[in-house]
């Protein structure tokens, strides 16, 4: 086959995984029945007293012998064989970071200390305690969570100091904040913070923003947190509203405030 066809083949596929990912992502879950005078098709809602049906994937092992994550998904089910299917854990990577060989050992985690995972409509966190043999929900009810932060298993270090995280931190849409009966992208996006047995849950960044991205600083050992403030008070994420800038001490993170 010529090359340039084998190209043609290569770029086709690449644009068509990208387009299907972004609807998967987009998709989210209904939360509320659908009012009959909704110009939407009201079988794309489902009544509020709906329980979600879920599945756990995985146990995740933390720096912390005595605490184990177990992400909880959503069913899905196939349209054609009806088949249910979950999602799966996947892990941000960082390959970039500087002085790696100078007492710098992030075992690849997204920051020093953490490792943050991500999937398919996972829902929830199930936090379990071996020593007390019991267990925990990060969420009284479904959210969509976009990360997942927690201690990583792996030894890192940062300026040749051993790196121990006590705690969770949680990106998550946790409502219907534009009203549309769903929770998905178009909602606000939170950012939480969790102490190590999942409990004493609290916002990191006001609720009237949306999260946007993340940025590491090595030197301070901070987080920096792009967010959008909602101007116009309609629960979403509109271009134009302003971007402000936060900042998390990870070693302390009542530290924090807005720099910009």
């Amino acid at each position: 086959m010529e090359l340039h066809k084998i190209l043609l083949i290569f770029l086709t596929l690449i644009v068509f995984s990208s387009c299907a990912v972004k609807k998967i992502e987009n998709k989210g879950f209904s939360i509320s029945q659908i009012e009959e005078t909704d110009e939407r098709n009201s079988n794309d809602g489902v009544k509020s007293d709906t329980i979600l049906e879920t599945r756990p994937r995985n146990v995740l092992l933390t720096k912390h012998s005595n605490h184990r994550l177990i992400p909880i998904f959503k069913v899905n089910y196939n349209k054609q064989n009806k088949h249910p299917f979950v999602g799966s854990i996947k892990h941000h990577k960082n390959y970039s970071y500087i002085g790696k060989n100078q007492g710098n050992q992030w075992n690849n985690n997204f920051m020093p200390g953490f490792a943050a995972v991500y999937g398919y409509n996972f829902v929830n966190v199930s936090h379990y305690s071996i020593i007390d043999k019991k267990g925990n929900s990060f969420f009284e009810k479904p959210v969509l969570i976009k990360t997942l932060y927690y201690p990583a298993f792996s030894k890192d270090t940062l300026n040749s100091k051993p790196i121990e995280r006590k705690y969770y931190m949680v990106s998550a849409y946790n409502e219907d904040t534009n009203k549309d009966g769903f929770i998905n992208v178009k909602d606000m996006r939170r950012f939480f913070y969790f102490d190590i047995s999942g409990n004493n849950k609290e916002l990191l960044v006001p609720e009237n923003y949306s999260v946007m991205n993340s940025e590491y600083d090595p030197v301070n050992d901070y987080m920096y947190i792009f967010a959008r403030l909602d101007e116009n008070k309609n629960g979403q994420r509109d271009d134009g509203e302003n971007i402000h800038i936060f900042w998390i001490d990870l070693n302390d993170v009542k530290n924090r405030g807005r720099q910009y």
